[in-house]
């Protein structure tokens, strides 16, 4: 046993490092170590001006992210708004009929006739009530009768030579327009004069 640990003690001595050439070019490598902290320097200044063109494309595109949001907001709130403002366009479209024929009615019952006074009378309350609550609604009675024609609200069902009136000039409206919210409805049918 003693043998044993006398060779151990012996491997030890053995086992030191001689100079190798390995061994010598490390004060070396510690020389090269000198120069780097100027390379670090310059790679520490290259990655915050990288971290700053990253902030400012990541600023940027918050900006626009935040711009696109508004954006998508103010066109669902104008949407919203034009579907309560149109909502009743179908519904008013199909009231304009019953308008029409209250109108016919009352032309039906002029006359002097005693018996169709009360008649008369009792159609044209009620037309108008109808019209009041149209005009509740926003909902407008386009009657051109002696105005230019306007192609966006008339509709020409025929022209006719007339020399007393400017050309272009609405002389009879066969069916009245309606308007909902300044939104045509329904064009007036009109007769349209003429130069000769």
């Amino acid at each position: 046993m003693a043998e044993q640990d006398s060779k151990q003690t012996e491997s030890p001595a053995e086992e030191q490092p001689v100079n190798s050439p390995e061994t010598e070019s490390a004060p070396e490598a510690e020389n090269a170590d000198v120069g780097q902290p100027e390379a670090a320097e310059g790679s520490l200044e290259e990655e915050v001006a990288q971290l700053h063109e990253d902030l400012a494309a990541a600023r940027d595109a918050a900006l626009r992210a935040q711009a696109d949001a508004q954006n998508v907001k103010r066109r669902a709130e104008q949407d919203v708004e034009k579907a309560r403002k149109f909502a009743l366009e179908r519904f008013a479209g199909e009231l304009l009929p019953v308008v029409d024929n209250l109108e016919r009615a009352l032309e039906a019952a002029a006359g002097d006739e005693e018996i169709l006074k009360p008649i008369s009378e009792g159609v044209q309350l009620t037309l108008k009530s109808f019209l009041d609550v149209l005009g509740k609604h926003h909902i407008e009675m386009v009657d051109p009768q002696g105005e230019p024609f306007d192609p966006n609200l008339h509709q020409a069902m025929s022209m006719v030579e007339n020399n007393e009136v400017e050309p272009n000039t609405v002389i009879a409206v066969m069916q009245k327009g309606y308007t909902l919210n300044g939104r045509l409805i329904r064009p007036a049918m009109v007769m349209v004069s003429k130069g000769s």
